[in-house]
């Protein structure tokens, strides 16, 4: 994917969220670029949940979920979760234009991953152990920005809840199969959850009125 067509506006652009040009991009993948209309659906019209368009990998009592941020992907989600996730982004926003000053990078992939525990007493994670495979290669962070206190302990207990914003190397392509692993476990879900997606977008033209 030419690295060029991805862009990431990390302003925060305020407005009406129904609007597509005062929503916020995370990421803009090449696949957008050659086809806005039909992967840029208006915002504010969708009803998926995070966890219709979430990916997971469980390994030894620790489940992690991981939702790719980028708008092609969250515009399709309920008002409420759509401005959830906007929001987890701007809360990160300095840190983002500090590492696109350091990498030199023109954006990122972001994605928002959440360690969950299944068992009783301590479990162990590893965040840098979470790769995304896309357009045939295998990618690790670059950076990963906690949002839960506690993150860079890498401990949890029962049922606690540890999330993260995961920036990756703007070629990820979210709107192509790809698979997710942590660690030696693997997730290759994404074609349906992409799926779901084109459905839903499919219904939010038409809610939006628009062809």
């Amino acid at each position: 994917m030419n690295r060029s067509l991805c862009i990431v506006a990390m302003a925060i652009v305020t407005g009406c969220m129904s609007s597509p040009q005062s929503a916020v991009v995370t990421t803009t993948p090449s696949a957008v670029s050659r086809d806005s209309s039909r992967l840029l659906v208006p915002a504010g019209y969708g009803s998926l949940k995070q966890e219709d368009v979430a990916i997971r990998v469980g390994r030894r009592g620790l489940q992690v979920q991981a939702i790719p941020l980028d708008e092609t992907i969250i515009r399709v989600l309920s008002p409420d979760s759509y401005r959830a996730l906007r929001e987890q982004l701007a809360s990160r926003k300095a840190s983002f234009d500090s590492l696109a000053r350091r990498t030199g990078l023109n954006g990122f992939s972001v994605w928002m991953v959440r360690f969950h525990s299944l068992e009783q007493g301590e479990t162990p994670f590893s965040p840098m152990e979470f790769i995304v495979t896309s357009v045939g290669r295998d990618f690790r962070p670059i950076e990963v920005f906690p949002l839960t206190p506690g993150f860079g302990q890498q401990r949890l207990r029962q049922r606690d809840v540890q999330t993260a914003l995961y920036a990756f190397d703007p070629q990820v392509d979210v709107n192509q199969p790809l698979t997710v692993t942590y660690e030696t476990t693997r997730n290759s879900d994404w074609p349906l959850i992409l799926s779901r997606i084109e459905r839903e977008r499919v219904l939010v033209r038409s809610r939006a009125g628009v062809k």
